[in-house]
């Protein structure tokens, strides 16, 4: 009874092993048989080992498979651990294979590296083999052009397309193509404002691309400036004029206000000749109000044609005189 058990115990076991063995190589044998078409050194036992480290065996199969077909040695190894890393495997690949072909002397690593850095590895190789063209400013900015003012007055705008093709080397900590346009814009507003006069920018626009290209743009940035062309350059306004008129305006205004404030004075100096005026006036109606008084007194004390100066009476002598006569 007992040997029955372990009987019936271990075929179950291998029954088990024989079906999950089965399992294994429906799912992994396809894989295996085209790794062993490409030579690449990737057992059964290796895709399940990938399996339990949670990798893809069939992207890194693929990928492995690809590179090898293009000449280009990798190990499974650096695969799997640029996919644990959260690499994008498959993109690094490509990347790799057209860099290869287009002759850049890159490896794996350094395109790994650049991908969990964040960039687009795909399109940096791009932009190395096939050269970029910037447009500044950018159509999602809402300018028309790059405006600046002249010497003159004049203000011009420029339009600009700038080719650059990616430096791989600086690809990992320099600044993209904000930074390129940022700095070309920057340089066709200098470019404009040391102009003695527009004509000469209108007449030569390559002063603006020598200025450009003579200032060192893409230093800290992983883009190489090959040239910089001027699309066009529009006259807007005379800057120059209108801000002229606005100071004539100002000063206009500075003199109303200083001729107001002589007019006010004049106005307040004519006011004060006239109380000066009233109280002059008030002293002579006082002066002429005192004559019948002094007649009245040299009268009364018989001082008519003496010569001698009169003297105007005090008041109490008055008022007793009067208090007496009456």
């Amino acid at each position: 009874m007992g040997w029955t058990v372990v009987l019936v115990v271990l075929g179950g076991a291998a029954l088990v092993a024989v079906l999950v063995a089965g399992a294994l190589l429906a799912r992994f044998l396809p894989l295996w048989i085209q790794a062993k078409a490409t030579d690449i050194p990737v057992s059964l036992l290796g895709m399940v080992a990938m399996r339990l480290r949670r990798v893809d065996p069939a992207l890194v199969v693929n990928t492995m498979v690809s590179l090898t077909k293009a000449g280009i040695p990798v190990t499974s190894d650096e695969m799997e651990a640029h996919f644990l890393s959260g690499g994008h495997l498959a993109a690094v690949g490509e990347a790799l294979i057209s860099a290869h072909k287009a002759g850049l002397d890159v490896s794996f690593r350094q395109l790994a590296a650049m991908d969990l850095a964040g960039r687009n590895v795909l399109a940096a190789v791009n932009g190395r083999v096939n050269p970029r063209v910037l447009v500044c400013p950018p159509p999602a900015s809402k300018l028309a052009a790059i405006s600046g003012i002249c010497r003159d007055g004049i203000r011009l705008g420029v339009r600009a397309r700038i080719t650059v093709r990616t430096n791989l080397d600086r690809l990992v900590g320099g600044a993209g193509e904000e930074t390129v346009l940022a700095r070309v814009g920057e340089g066709i507003v200098a470019a404009i404002g040391r102009s003695d006069s527009h004509k000469e920018i209108l007449s030569r626009p390559e002063h603006i691309a020598e200025h450009l290209l003579g200032r060192g743009l893409d230093s800290g940035t992983y883009f190489e400036i090959l040239s910089v062309d001027i699309a066009g350059v529009d006259v807007m306004d005379n800057a120059g004029a209108r801000l002229q008129s606005y100071q004539a305006e100002a000063d206009k205004k500075i003199a109303q206000a200083r001729a107001e404030i002589r007019r006010a004075s004049a106005v307040a100096s004519q006011l004060e000749m006239r109380a000066e005026t009233l109280d002059s006036y008030a002293g002579v109606v006082m002066a002429k109000a005192s004559l019948p008084l002094a007649s009245a007194s040299a009268f009364r004390e018989s001082n008519v044609g003496l010569q001698r100066p009169w003297q105007a009476p005090r008041p109490g002598r008055l008022s007793w005189q009067w208090r007496n006569r009456a």
